[in-house]
């Protein structure tokens, strides 16, 4: 799907040909003299519409719009939050198979977060996983054009919005994989890939060199699995060499039965996304290709499944880690500590500025916050801060 921005007011955005024009109108939503806003005040006036949040007035063929579809969407005050709901909604509710091009204007001025929330949303509302579907249903939407009077002033961010979709839309289709497709040798398949296309470095460990290294705690998790295990290490030098880079840790187990500590059998199929912390640093590498911002980034994702066989881990087992401390084991469903201590380690020869670790650590952080916010833990208040204000501005949510 092609993103393009338009320097188009409410008469260019009704001349645009397409499938479906959502029309974003705020509660001060003056008119204009045009015939598209005349008539978006009456419909307003009359009480056929509302701009609050959500509100949706559906019209076909509408003589003042060259859109098959016209969609007014009420977006309250124009905050993030509020457009992100109202496009959601109205894309959801335009979504056809004959959905190939979708126009979005802002009935005034377009703020910065607002811009970024409609590229999201019309990513997110068309998404469709389709790998392993006998019947595939995919997203048949090609182009989607965002008009705003003010364009001019919305280009970087516009552009930052794009490339941040197409690294979600990476980290969402490895995450969504059942796990017999995404295996550790898949992930590090696909980490070369990405680092083939975007021209950085990538490096993929297999148990011979993850043994060399000393990484017990890793190993004795894969053991009881068939798959052998990966550690990849992906590289963006963007900057100097003498800038400190920020390292990204993602755990990647691919299938997390619990091993002998074996989890609850409802449900279990869920433990494909384990390895969510590894699709999303796939996913900043497919964003950082894009963008190519002055920073050094390492990406370091340790991937293995937690499995049970003859050759598992036990509880009361001891290992010894890459740091050289021993650890008994006395549950193995406690398994991704034991692989990101040793991917911790090893980031320590990069001397980071920060270290960030992004991994589906414990179910219970669900049972603590619902499925709103992520659990934030750091030692570094200021990075804590920084990392929950680039949350909110994402509404990638955390605490």
């Amino acid at each position: 799907m092609n993103f393009e921005l338009k320097p188009l007011g409410m008469v260019g955005a009704a001349s645009e040909k397409c499938d479906v024009l959502v029309v974003l109108v705020p509660q001060n939503f003056k008119a204009s003299k045009d015939d598209l806003s005349t008539m978006v005040a009456q419909a307003i006036k009359a009480g056929d519409f509302e701009p609050k949040a959500g509100k949706l007035l559906h019209l076909y063929r509408h003589a003042q719009c060259s859109a098959t579809r016209l969609v007014l969407a009420g977006v309250g005050e124009g905050t993030a939050r509020e457009v992100r709901t109202a496009l959601t909604a109205a894309v959801s509710g335009a979504k056809t198979a004959a959905l190939k091009k979708l126009v979005v204007a802002f009935a005034t001025p377009a703020r910065e977060e607002a811009v970024r929330s409609v590229v999201q949303a019309v990513a997110d509302a068309t998404y469709a996983y389709t790998l392993t579907k006998s019947k595939p249903d995919p997203r048949t939407l090609t182009k989607a054009v965002v008009c705003a009077s003010n364009a001019s002033e919305l280009q970087v961010t516009f552009d930052r919005a794009v490339a941040i979709v197409a690294g979600c839309e990476v980290a969402k289709e490895w995450a969504n994989r059942p796990a017999n497709h995404a295996t550790p040798t898949h992930l590090g398949q696909a980490a070369q890939e990405l680092a083939k296309v975007a021209k950085f470095s990538c490096e993929v460990l297999g148990p011979k060199e993850v043994a060399k290294l000393g990484m017990g705690s890793f190993m004795a998790v894969s053991q009881g699995s068939d798959e052998p295990l990966r550690f990849i290490v992906l590289r963006y030098d963007g900057a100097a060499k003498s800038k400190a880079p920020t390292v990204l840790v993602g755990k990647g187990i691919s299938f997390d039965s619990g091993g002998i500590s074996i989890k609850p059998a409802a449900e279990m199929d869920e433990m494909k996304f384990d390895m969510s912390g590894a699709a999303s640093v796939l996913g900043v590498f497919k964003t950082l290709s894009v963008l190519k911002p002055a920073i050094n980034v390492v990406g370091l994702i340790a991937s293995c499944e937690n499995l049970i066989s003859g050759k598992a881990v036990k509880p009361g087992d001891v290992v010894t880690s890459m740091s050289g401390q021993t650890i008994e084991i006395l549950n193995t469903d406690a398994e991704g500590r034991l692989v990101l201590c040793d991917a911790l380690t090893y980031a320590e020869r990069f001397k980071p500025a920060a270290v960030v670790d992004i991994a589906t650590l414990t179910g219970a952080c669900m049972v603590a916050l619902g499925g709103v916010r992520s659990g934030l833990f750091t030692s570094d208040d200021s990075l804590g801060a920084a990392l929950a204000k680039a949350g909110d501005a994402a509404q990638d949510l955390c605490w």
